[in-house]
């Protein structure tokens, strides 16, 4: 008898807050007229439009306080009741239809008899569950919705301007491939029922969502006028990401047995190229004085390519002649590929936020491009003068996550952002001090972003002539 009375308690609690429902199947029809009955949604409101829209097509009555509830978290639960009244009025031409057909004596929540009716439909499984009780993510509201109604009763509006946004990356930075219901978020925007929250279309998938923001997307859903069209045109600059170190050097052809720099130099690339760390040569009859020899002229040629976090050198060799060149860098604690993936995302991430912010544009040149970059070294980092031979201040890891640098370090820094804007650059070194050699605009130029991080940034390093550099530091 107890759970009888709670269910006929629960079944008159729904009936009140029901909406009404008038229209015919596969329709969606305003049957009464807004008259400002919530009391927490004035005309000036940004989501007055859609809350008096959800009133006006019957998906809500809103709170027994005479409230909406406007700045309220929506809950996984009310999402799924209002997915259920959406899909009970296409279904039905009744907004309750659906969730009366599969309600149950002894429901403990106003959520179940809507959560059974969109099972029953295919649109969710029992994936949330668990979770009716919480507040909702946007990316749990965009799963439930982009399911919602059966296929093709939506237009995609916005299919061109979502896949200039996939492949620019200035756009649904925030939404992923690794982004939970990474599909379902993007089905929203391609429909006009998201236009995100801020001009780069950011969705901000794993933060929680009010009543009056999810009005928006909800009544999107049943009014066409109501959907976002984007404008979004190819981006004027392209993300970094995805880029690999590999990626930045230009490949080259393995010579087994290299005789002149240039030659080690191809089997360098070739080695860089292919994403390895390990080279192997073959010099029959080779002496372990000549095996040294080759070890170290490989070992210049890698920190011509300090970008690459690559600043040591082991070696085995064989009775048949066979080198085997191990490289890795100084000081690190465990998986040298850690250190620079971790400076490659890094850079990756000063790259995009300089293009984002404005600060680099289509428009500049790239001496100009590189310039703004010789900046942001020279403003972000402080010379270590604690170094030792086994610091990771050697590496551009050290610059880009901790701020200290000794020279290979600034250098290699700032080319692996030169080389992320696609400026062909090397490192030049001497006994005692290493620096940049870039082709900007066609020209060959000497940039030390080094001795330019001064108490303020001296320009006097950056872009010199070979023959200022020479007075600088010969080499």
């Amino acid at each position: 008898m107890k759970t009888r009375i709670i269910s006929l308690l629960l079944a008159a609690v729904l009936a009140l807050t029901a909406p009404a429902a008038a229209a015919e199947p596969g329709t969606f029809v305003r049957i009464r007229s807004y008259d400002g009955a919530f009391s927490d949604v004035p005309a000036e409101s940004v989501f007055y439009d859609n809350v008096a829209a959800l009133y006006e097509y019957g998906l809500t009555v809103g709170k027994a306080d005479g409230t909406f509830g406007l700045t309220d978290p929506l809950t996984v639960g009310q999402v799924v009741i209002f997915a259920g009244r959406i899909r009970s009025l296409y279904d039905w031409g009744d907004a309750e239809a659906g969730a009366r057909a599969h309600s149950a004596d002894g429901d403990s929540t106003a959520a179940a008899p809507y959560l059974r009716y969109l099972q029953a439909e295919g649109v969710l499984g029992q994936e949330l569950d668990a979770y009716l009780e919480q507040p909702a993510t946007r990316a749990q509201v965009a799963h439930v919705l982009a399911r919602t109604l059966p296929e093709g009763a939506l237009e995609p509006l916005n299919d061109a301007a979502v896949d200039t946004a996939l492949n620019s990356g200035a756009y649904l930075r925030d939404v992923t491939p690794d982004t939970p219901y990474y599909a379902d978020i993007l089905q929203l925007y391609r429909w006009g029922v998201s236009g995100g929250s801020d001009a780069a279309g950011s969705f901000l998938p794993e933060e929680t969502v009010t009543r009056g923001a999810a009005a928006a997307m909800l009544t999107r859903m049943v009014d066409p006028a109501l959907r976002v069209i984007l404008t979004w045109e190819e981006a004027a600059w392209t993300s970094a990401a995805g880029t690999t170190l590999a990626d930045l050097v230009e490949p080259g052809t393995l010579i087994s047995a290299p005789t002149t720099t240039a030659e080690m130099d191809e089997s360098v690339r070739y080695m860089l190229s292919a994403g390895s760390n390990q080279l192997t040569l073959q010099y029959p009859g080779i002496s372990m004085i000549s095996a040294r020899g080759r070890m170290e002229e490989a070992l210049e040629v890698v920190k011509s390519y300090c970008e690459q976090g690559y600043n040591t050198v082991s070696c085995t060799v064989e009775p048949d002649g066979k080198l085997t060149l191990t490289f890795s860098a100084a000081g690190i604690q465990g998986d040298v590929e850690t250190y620079r993936t971790a400076a490659l995302e890094a850079a990756i991430r000063v790259h995009d936020s300089l293009w984002s912010d404005g600060v680099l544009t289509p428009d500049m040149t790239e001496t100009e491009i590189a310039r703004v970059y010789y900046t942001w070294i020279c403003e972000n980092c402080t010379y270590d003068y604690g170094a030792t031979d086994t610091s990771l201040s050697h590496i551009p890891y050290s610059l880009f996550t901790r701020g200290t640098a000794v020279c290979d370090g600034y250098t290699g820094a700032y080319n692996l952002l030169l080389k992320l804007e696609g400026i062909d650059c090397t490192a030049l070194s001497n006994d005692s001090h290493i620096w940049t050699v870039a082709e900007l605009d066609g020209t060959q130029v000497h940039i030390d972003t080094t001795w330019g991080d001064g108490t303020t940034v001296d320009y006097g390093y950056f872009a010199m002539t070979p023959e200022q550099s020479w007075r600088r530091h010969a080499w």
